[in-house]
């Protein structure tokens, strides 16, 4: 350990993370005999003793420190609050434990974690427990009261079963299970007789094996569960120990307990011997998924059960597989014939395969390189025997024992095992390096290991640039520039996410700076939208061609400026100002007349206060007087053909009105073809004519308009009066047409008759008279009417007639 400790682990409040992780030490915490005037300093290590932080502390009085899953440290005061700390000392946020705690004060508390995260467990002056299963989510479950509790318990841990946290406390020889609903006393079975108090509890790594020390110097060992005992100890010491946890390895049937006094240690399971260690120093336990860590002041060790494949190699005269491929091995370099002989017995058993597996497996619970190299040589060289042994496995473990290799260095100080390695994975084990700042390391893994870029450089570069924008002793400039010159175009970065990192360092500038390197302006404009840089945002909202985002950052600013200087940004961008026009158009219309206002738009104003009249007017009055206002808007705009369509638009309007006092029905809103036509439908004809003529309608117009509505009546004699007022200026053939659509042969032919020649042929074949309509065009001697009578020409009705059609033809084309 390189670490300068100037007192003993036993006058600070210690906190070791698993899996390899950091060691956190608060100096000189609130002892009765000690100064009240000396400020703690907390200190955090590696786990090779490298210092990463220390802070004074200047906040109250600390009970108890632990690690969270994601290397948060939690340092739970004495008034409830818990206060979270990084790994480098940098403060993150804090949260109570409720005014319970803070009123009955903490006396105890377990950092604790689950399936859901790391818990926080409390147990107050009161002698009740508060509990949260998640810290990153606080909800704070108040355990019920344990009957008849004076005291604080002589000792008590958390239980977590069915996804469920438990308390489980001791009260004297009575066990007591909290749950959220109850509290229930419970019975360990098997139990030696005579127990009048349990001294120490402890749980294993996964939550299901229990172990209790009693003051009759028993331990008894079960389940979690309280249902199964597994079996009992008696270490025949009676005096509490310091510290007590498991050491078993996973899928191993063996089971032990480490037991630590001040100056001794003993390992008991099933077997009827203890293993002792003397301790030159005080010591410190640290629970992990396969051993158990034990540092001092100068050493840091790992205590664990040897794995199979170790044993089954090793053992003083092992005749097992592996061995004997490591003995051939050995004896090979030493180009011996007995590598031979080996080998040879080694596959008249049939066990080389078995051999290569063993020497690879134990190469992973080695920590030495030369132990290492030596097994995977020899696993090498007994594949060089095998034709189909899978190659994957042995790559895969070199891999593996080269990433163990660089992180168990003495200056990275992350000592983890194979097992807790993979239990962990490749990329928690990146994100520990990362937030260790270890970013060339963590590359380095990424690009041996060959990670996709996404998951491994790329994530690990953004982490970096975080970091970089932290810095503020180098200046703006130089950090953006740094930033895109290490990251560039890499794929899966994000550089808006780097850049409201800057702007959460209170570094607006350099946000806006690395935000001109984000090519996603969807990325870009909510957080200039967040920094207040409004009008940037717009900018680059209508760079984006992104009519959505050009909306949201429109809305923003109309929020947030005064109605005069958000009309004076849209005039300065064109985009914008006429998309806010198309949604005020829908959604704000007052606002839309405001801004034609505002530009002196007469033209626009002027159809705005059209469509306003039919939209929010019901009566003619409010209805003209804003068709009034449109005109003048119109010849402001010098636009007199809209103008005197609007002033027609309200002499219509008045006259309508006038038509509906004085005739009934409904005439307001109808258009000027339509109220001609309707007072001809009511036989106002006089009055039809007259509107007519009030309103310039062409005469052509008009008798289109009257034949339709005479026909519509069905009044053929008001109809044969009207053709025969005057000559027809649209011609004959309309009535025609008409009398047909009606379905009127009959009045059909009496206009028939006098069609013009031009249109003669087409009138007589309307009326069915085809015989005549061939007569016609061979007079005419026009092949296209003679094409048009002979297509009306069907079966033998019409044959002579086609016939008749056939010879004109002839004789023409003799001709």
């Amino acid at each position: 350990m390189d670490w300068d400790l100037k007192e003993e682990l036993r006058d600070c409040l210690v906190a070791a993370a698993p899996y390899g992780g950091p060691i956190a030490l608060l100096r000189n915490p609130w002892r009765k005999e000690k100064a009240t005037s000396i400020r703690p300093v907390l200190e955090i290590y590696s786990a090779s003793g490298l210092p990463l932080a220390s802070l004074l502390w200047k906040s109250g009085p600390v009970v108890s420190l632990g690690w969270s899953a994601e290397e948060e440290l939690l340092c739970v005061q004495e008034d409830g609050v818990v206060l979270v700390y990084g790994l480098h000392g940098d403060f993150r946020r804090h949260f109570s434990m409720g005014n319970e705690v803070l009123q009955n004060r903490v006396l105890d508390a377990r950092i604790f974690h689950t399936e859901f995260g790391s818990g926080l467990a409390i147990l107050t002056g009161a002698h009740r427990f508060t509990l949260s299963a998640n810290v990153g989510d606080l909800k704070l479950r108040r355990m019920p009261e344990v009957p008849g509790l004076q005291s604080a318990p002589s000792c008590w841990t958390t239980l977590c079963q069915d996804r469920v946290a438990h308390i489980l406390l001791a009260v004297g020889p009575d066990l007591y299970l909290l749950d959220h609903a109850a509290c229930s006393a419970v019975t360990l079975p098997g139990l030696a007789p005579g127990v009048s108090s349990f001294l120490q509890m402890a749980v294993s790594f996964t939550y299901r094996h229990l172990a209790l020390f009693t003051d009759t110097g028993y331990i008894w060992m079960g389940t979690s569960s309280l249902k199964e005992k597994l079996c009992e100890f008696n270490c025949n010491i009676r005096a509490p120990p310091k510290q007590m946890v498991w050491c078993s390895r996973p899928r191993s049937k063996e089971r032990a307990v480490v037991v630590a006094w001040e100056r001794r240690l003993m390992v008991v399971g099933d077997a009827p011997e203890s293993i002792q260690f003397v301790l030159d120093e005080d010591s410190y336990l640290v629970p992990e998924l396969d051993g158990v860590r034990i540092f001092s002041r100068s050493t840091h060790e790992f205590l664990h059960e040897v794995p199979v494949a170790s044993e089954e190699i090793f053992k003083i005269a092992s005749m097992a597989p592996g061995a004997l491929l490591l003995e051939a091995q050995k004896e090979y370099e030493k180009e011996s014939q007995k590598a031979d002989e080996y080998l040879r017995e080694i596959q008249e058993l049939g066990q080389l395969t078995q051999a290569v597996q063993q020497c690879i497996e134990a190469a992973g619970h080695e920590h030495r390189p030369d132990m290492q190299k030596s097994l995977l040589r020899a696993a090498s060289f007994g594949k060089c025997f095998l034709d189909k042994f899978p190659p994957d496995s042995f790559v895969r473990m070199c891999q593996d024992l080269r990433v163990l290799n660089a992180i168990r260095d003495y200056h990275i100080g992350i000592p983890l095992t194979y097992s807790q390695y993979k239990q962990l994975t490749i990329q928690v084990l990146l994100d520990r390096l990362v937030l260790r700042r270890l970013y060339p390391l963590a590359i380095q893994i990424c690009e041996y290991l060959r990670l996709p870029e996404v998951q491994g450089v790329s994530r690990i570069l953004a982490h970096w640039a975080c970091y970089k924008v932290q810095q503020k002793d180098v200046s703006d400039e130089d950090v953006a520039r740094a930033i895109n010159q290490k990251l560039g175009d890499t794929p899966g970065v994000s550089y808006s996410d780097i850049a409201a990192r800057a702007y959460g360092c209170g570094r607006t500038e350099l946000a806006i700076k690395l935000l001109e390197y984000e090519p996603r302006s969807g990325e870009q404009v909510p957080l200039l939208l967040k920094m207040k840089r409004s009008k940037l945002a717009l900018s680059k909202a209508i760079e984006s061609g992104d009519t959505d985002l050009v909306f949201t950052v429109l809305l923003h600013l109309k929020n947030e400026l005064n109605r005069g200087d958000f009309f004076m940004t849209l005039r300065n961008q064109p985009m914008a100002l006429s998309l806010y026009r198309q949604f005020c158009k829908h959604q704000e219309l007052e606002t839309l007349k405001d801004l034609y206002n505002q530009d002196d738009n007469h033209q626009e104003l002027g159809s705005f206060h059209i469509r306003a009249s039919y939209a929010a007017e019901e009566r003619i009055e409010g209805r003209v007087a804003a068709l009034q206002t449109a005109a003048d808007a119109f010849y402001k705009a010098k636009n007199e053909f809209a103008a005197k369509a609007t002033e027609d638009q309200m002499r219509l309007l008045r006259l309508q009105r006038r038509l509906e006092d004085e005739l009934g029905g409904h005439f307001v809103d109808l258009s000027l073809h339509d109220t001609v036509t309707t007072l001809i439908l009511g036989g106002h004809s006089k009055r039809a004519e007259q509107l007519a003529r009030d309103f310039r309608i062409p005469d052509k117009r008009l008798w289109w308009l009257k034949l339709t509505a005479l026909a519509d009546l069905e009044d053929w004699e008001e109809l044969e009066k009207f053709s025969k007022s005057k000559k027809s200026p649209i011609g004959y053939l309309p009535f025609v047409e008409i009398c047909m659509k009606q379905h009127n042969k009959y009045e059909a032919k009496k206009y028939a008759s006098r069609v013009g020649p031009e249109q003669k042929v087409k009138a007589l074949l309307l009326v069915g008279d085809v015989a005549q309509a061939a007569d016609v065009a061979i007079e005419h001697r026009n092949e296209a009417e003679l094409s048009l009578v002979l297509s009306h020409c069907t079966g033998a009705t019409d044959g002579a007639t086609a016939d008749k059609i056939q010879r004109a033809r002839a004789q023409a084309q003799k001709k």
